[in-house]
């Protein structure tokens, strides 16, 4: 019977996705079919779901969403963008830098891939067309660098995976261990923009224009001060996640509506109502997973998986290397944020199994990271399909264009695998 149930559970959810099911529905479905064969009371998976959306730790996650739309909607990103191209603008391929720093600046605000993709890619992948860069690097490269925004706090996805392992892993030391991942990684995109530079002869920048450097600075450095609320309040225990996210979220209103005045009261409405369709589908999402992880849970799934992974090696670093193919494979047909949510019940036993000794918080930001690749990575890539739509470019070219910079998100990934110092420096030295 078990063995019927998870095959409904598991074949079911893979049938409705082919059938392209929304993933909610996919999962609520499936999960409802094998409790159905197993005898389990409805009201049980009823029970789970309002577990799933109940956590007080969840509250973060509509702070960072409305933040997020305040920027996008109050010019924001042209103000990162200056700030960056103040920076590294004035140099041979000064604008494929500037979109590297303003994606590192702008994650770092926005804690979303899409969100950068969309702000920043309107406005810096038509300048770099204009300048002459090739337009399928231009957009590749702004959907990789949108990359960081999964790593560098705030980030929802790791509020996601701190819940899924089972609210014993802090959000705060999660976000200290994504900064230095993701400022590797964009030194190792700004490495292959050097590169490249040299190589195809990239036009040279033009900067900030005399007399407006303080200015810009200025302007760029108030947005930027979202992140050190952030940081500090949760590093020196001022603060927790959410209350930070919240503090974040008003500094950004603030900012927007007060400061720069560029969102308007009639503006309002139309920004919240963004703000809860995006809400809707991640909270929707975090109940039908909890009501699916339950069941994975009931039919000994993860047992099942941690004893095969195990059965095949006891080397952490042969282990680690199958579990992020494992990743980068269903990050290519799957979103993250229900993969954070199906795979950290399986695969976290695994990892913090004694043989293997991985510390949980290094295993979010690994497979934070592997997972952002696989929304740059076809077929569903949503930031890489946002990328595309916003440069006019075909999805096949462009990807495949794109190899050089997979590449370094490749080797980033693995340093950041085997270099468990890279995501847990901050935390330990931060956060006692």
């Amino acid at each position: 019977m078990s063995i019927l149930a998870g095959i409904v559970l598991i074949g079911g959810f893979a049938l409705l996705m082919c059938f392209k099911v929304p993933v909610s529905f996919a999962m609520l479905l499936s999960t409802l079919g094998s409790a159905a064969i197993m005898g389990t009371n409805f009201s049980v998976m009823v029970r789970q779901m309002v577990d799933g959306a109940n956590n007080f730790s969840l509250l973060s996650i509509p702070f960072f969403i409305v933040m997020g739309e305040f920027m996008g909607a109050g010019g924001i990103s042209e103000k990162i963008v200056n700030l960056a191209n103040l920076a590294v603008g004035h140099f041979r391929g000064g604008l494929a830098y500037v979109n590297v720093l303003d994606s590192m600046f702008f994650g770092g605000i926005s804690g979303s891939a899409v969100a950068d993709v969309s702000s920043l890619g309107s406005m810096v992948i038509p300048m770099m067309k204009k300048q002459g860069y090739d337009e399928d690097f231009a957009v590749g490269l702004t959907v990789c660098t949108a990359c960081q925004g999964v790593l560098i706090p705030p980030s929802h996805n790791m509020v996601i995976y701190a819940l899924a392992a089972g609210g014993g892993v802090s959000i705060g030391k999660l976000f200290m261990a994504g900064m230095l991942p993701g400022i590797l990684l964009g030194l190792g995109m700004m490495a292959m923009c050097f590169i490249m530079a040299k190589r195809y002869n990239f036009p040279k920048g033009t900067g900030v224009k005399k007399g407006e450097g303080m200015k810009v600075l200025l302007q760029g450095i108030l947005p930027m001060m979202t992140l050190i609320i952030i940081l500090v309040g949760t590093g020196a225990g001022i603060f927790t996640a959410t209350e930070s996210s919240a503090i974040a979220c008003v500094y950004t209103i603030f900012l927007a509506m007060v400061v720069f005045r560029t969102v308007k009261i009639k503006d309002v409405p139309g920004i919240i109502k963004a703000s809860l369709k995006t809400l809707a589908v991640v909270m929707t999402l975090l109940a039908t997973a909890k009501a699916f992880a339950y069941m994975m849970t009931e039919l000994r799934i993860p047992d099942a998986i941690t004893r095969t992974l195990t059965g095949l090696t006891d080397n952490r670093y042969v282990l680690l290397l199958i579990i992020n193919l494992l990743l980068l494979v269903l990050g290519c047909f799957m979103d993250m944020a229900p993969l954070i949510t199906i795979m950290t019940p399986i695969l976290l036993p695994v990892v913090t199994n004694p043989v293997i000794g991985i510390d949980p918080i290094h295993f979010g930001v690994m497979m934070i990271f592997n997972l952002a690749v696989g929304l740059c990575t076809p077929p569903v890539g949503s930031a890489l399909f946002v990328g595309c739509a916003i440069g006019k470019t075909p999805i096949e070219r462009t990807a495949k264009n794109m190899l050089p910079l997979y590449a370094v998100m490749v080797v980033t990934l693995l340093l950041v695998t085997y270099i468990p110092d890279i995501s847990l420096l901050l935390p330990r030295l931060l956060m006692k």
